[in-house]
């Protein structure tokens, strides 16, 4: 079983073709590339091989390195992770020289990379160091270097050849953001050089016919200069400045990833080629090593591709949706209806009024326009989706449906009133799923026949970019519609959590406290523009008052409301309603009423903070350290999510840390509030708690759980790490 294989022809083409067994798009790993490294010796030394083209067995070319060899690597320590990216330095600069006489430039044999649909990562820098690059014309496809979003940068040479070949400013998109783009757009941004209907039969024409002068890569000619100039070129001085400004600007300084991109492409630029790949290989190691990289990789790869694989599904038959029934045309309900229909899973919208169930099916289809306008679909693809959602007033029309999705008003009467009227209708072996967000599983269970097959499905707002989907079993949810609900957030598309009924579950429950720590502080008179940047400069995406601003303070009010109600006399946030309760007053219900914590315009769009907060709310003559608003800011979410693993509400710390950074983007760079506590170790992350608690209440208080493993010298992936359950 060998990842690459080799076939040559009458003409001399030597044909390298990369398939890896067992695996539904390619993956680079050490043992591939030295498989790949001896098929070349082989060729490149064969008289009888004119050329060589490198193409894949499947749809795809490649999805890039494997992130699991990444880690193992670092096992190994900085020199491994080193030893190992220099030997792909070799390999690929094998490629690129091709053997021709390292003097003269002449006499080597053209290597083109024919690229069938997708490559990404490794599978794009493989192909930039072939003298030439054929792509399908595949709009599917999608062509780049993603990997700036689990925490690293491209490290086996795509930094250093994507910036020589098309400048500094040009390749910022492809390298900081992740950009990718398809065929035709990356063959406009110089990335590859030709899209065609047939890329293999195109490279073989190619390399057949090329001269020694196309073997020569522009950096390898004499006279060469960067495009656009570099960093000390006058022009070049502006763009370097410019991405220095930018990168801090968009990271606030916590992704080491983007730090050390910068840094080797600057350092890069003023040396020759071979020692660029040299300072690439070494920042790479660097960000290899930072525990905020293996976090990332770890969360954002590794447990978050063994969540949607099904890693904690019960263990019974497949429980695919063929029709699911939607009970609410509401935006929520309308998106979930989208998304199951756009994964061909027929669905039976309804709501109370066909008008309702219309607007509601009216939702899919503007969303199904902005895809054809961006051309990510065709008039006949909406066509086939819209056809899929019966949108309707007609219980009966349930008859058939293996899963219920109720998606109605957060009112235990209404929710209770229409799961009785679809149990009436639907097969007996059907799943029943409550869409919520607070409202306890096990207490809306009571108004099902069948609280064995009543389960949790907290979709997040909006439906079709957001990728987390909460499972939440009752007290009495059975197997068999955990692994239901499993099987279509799956389908789907989305990443699935479970985990087990409690108030607010495990999403709200840590974000509704960094909300009120932002607005307790305001209360108190912190600087409203403190709290906002020292949540952003901890690389959360949006501050707590812009936060509450978005999902609204009516909202808020309402859930501060019936929690009072439902807690009584130990309900502990009084400050905080006092702030919430007076911008209500005034009308002042965030985003969509133009009006809450921050001013907007008509359109709707953000301004600054509003200068009336400091007239409600006088402003404290002595302001905190930023260290002191972060660390409340950070450590009332943290603490939260190790007391929902304490009290068994999660079971899986991979659940914890994946489900906080896709469901309320808990600063992404952590890898997660286990892996951050990880990060700071569980002694000192108990000493800042303590101290927290002196100063600001009961809430920082360590749990017992963290005490523990700071009595013990233990850290949450050393003792719940993996597969284990924490029990």
């Amino acid at each position: 079983m060998t990842d690459f294989t080799m076939q040559r022809d009458a003409e001399g083409v030597a044909t390298i073709t990369w398939d890896v067994p067992g695996k539904s798009m390619n993956v680079l790993s050490l043992d591939g590339a030295a498989e790949l490294d001896g098929l070349l010796d082989d060729a490149l030394a064969d008289p009888a091989v004119k050329a060589i083209v490198i193409t894949s067995g499947k749809a795809d070319f490649a999805a890039g390195m494997d992130l699991n060899v990444l880690a193992r690597m670092k096992e190994g320590g900085a020199q491994a992770v080193l030893d190992g990216v220099m030997s792909l330095h070799r390999l690929l600069r094998k490629i690129e020289r091709a053997g021709m006489d390292p003097r003269t430039l002449k006499g080597g044999k053209p290597i083109a990379a024919a690229l069938p649909g997708t490559a990404l990562g490794i599978g794009l820098e493989l192909p930039l160091a072939c003298h030439r690059i054929f792509a399908a014309d595949n709009p599917k496809a999608r062509i780049g270097l993603p990997e700036i979003m689990v925490g690293i940068f491209p490290g086996a040479g795509g930094t250093t050849r994507l910036v020589r070949k098309m400048g500094a400013m040009a390749a910022a998109p492809l390298l900081l953001e992740g950009k990718l783009n398809e065929p035709a757009k990356a063959k406009a941004a110089g990335v590859i050089d030709e899209v065609v209907a047939d890329p293999l039969a195109a490279a073989r024409e190619w390399v057949l016919q090329a001269s020694d002068a196309d073997l020569v890569k522009p950096w390898d000619a004499r006279g060469y200069k960067m495009p656009g100039g570099a960093p000390y070129h006058p022009a070049g001085f502006m763009t370097f400045v410019g991405a220095s400004a930018m990168v801090m600007g968009r990271t606030m300084g916590v992704y080491p990833a983007a730090r050390a991109l910068l840094s080797a492409v600057y350092e890069g630029a003023q040396v020759d080629f071979d020692t660029a790949l040299r300072i690439e290989a070494r920042w790479f190691t660097n960000v290899l090593m930072n525990p905020s990289s293996g976090n990332m990789i770890r969360s954002l790869f590794i447990s978050k591709e063994a969540l949607e694989k099904g890693a904690n599904r019960p263990d019974v038959p497949d429980e695919k949706v063929r029709k699911v029934g939607i009970l609410g045309a509401g935006m929520m309900g309308a998106g979930i209806a989208h998304v199951s229909a756009q994964a061909g899973i027929e669905v039976v919208l309804i709501d109370a009024t066909q008008e309702a169930a219309d607007r509601g099916k009216a939702h899919s289809a503007g969303l199904l326009d902005k895809g054809i306008a961006r051309r990510k679909l065709t008039e006949e693809k909406k066509a086939e989706v819209l056809a899929r959602i019966h949108a309707t007033t007609d219980y009966a029309a349930l008859e058939g449906c293996d899963l219920i999705v109720e998606a109605v008003f957060e009112d235990p009467g209404v929710k209770a009133e229409v799961t009785a009227r679809a149990e009436a209708v639907i097969p007996a072996e059907a799943i029943f799923a409550t869409n919520t967000s607070t409202l306890p599983i096990s207490d809306l269970a009571r108004a099902s026949a069948r609280p064995g097959q009543f389960i949790g499905i907290h979709f997040f707002s909006p439906v079709d970019r957001m990728n987390l989907v909460e499972i939440i079993r009752g007290k009495q949810t059975g197997e068999r519609a955990v692994a239901k609900a499993l099987d279509f957030v799956r389908q789907i598309r989305k990443t699935p959590i479970v985990v087990n009924d409690a108030r607010f579950f495990y999403a709200n429950r840590c974000i509704i406290p960094y909300i009120n720590e932002g607005i307790r502080m305001v209360g108190e008179g912190v600087n409203p523009t403190l709290i906002e940047n020292a949540a952003k400069m901890m690389g959360m995406p949006l501050g707590p008052l812009q936060l509450v601003d978005e999902t609204s303070i009516d909202l808020a009010v309402k859930i501060a409301k019936a929690t009072r109600a439902a807690m009584g006399d130990a309900y502990p946030d009084t400050a905080v309603d006092a702030v919430i309760f007076g911008l209500a007053d005034q009308g002042r219900m965030g985003r969509k009423a133009k009006a809450g914590f921050y001013d907007y315009d008509e359109a709707g769009k953000r301004g600054a903070l509003w200068s009336g907060i400091g007239q409600q709310w006088p402003r404290a003559d002595d302001q905190p350290e930023l260290t002191e608003v972060q660390h409340r800011l950070m450590f009332v979410q943290a603490l939260e999510a190790v007391r929902a693993l304490e009290q068994g509400v999660l079971t899986d710390i991979r659940e914890g840390d994946v489900g906080a950074i896709l469901g309320w983007g808990f600063a992404p760079w952590t890898g997660g509030p286990f892996g951050w506590l990880d990060m700071l170790g569980a002694e000192q992350a108990v000493r800042i708690a303590e101290g927290l608690a002196a100063r600001h209440g009961e809430r920082f208080a360590p749990p017992a759980l963290l005490r523990q493993m700071a009595d013990r010298g233990d850290s949450f992936y050393g003792r719940f790490g993996g597969a284990q359950k924490a029990a």
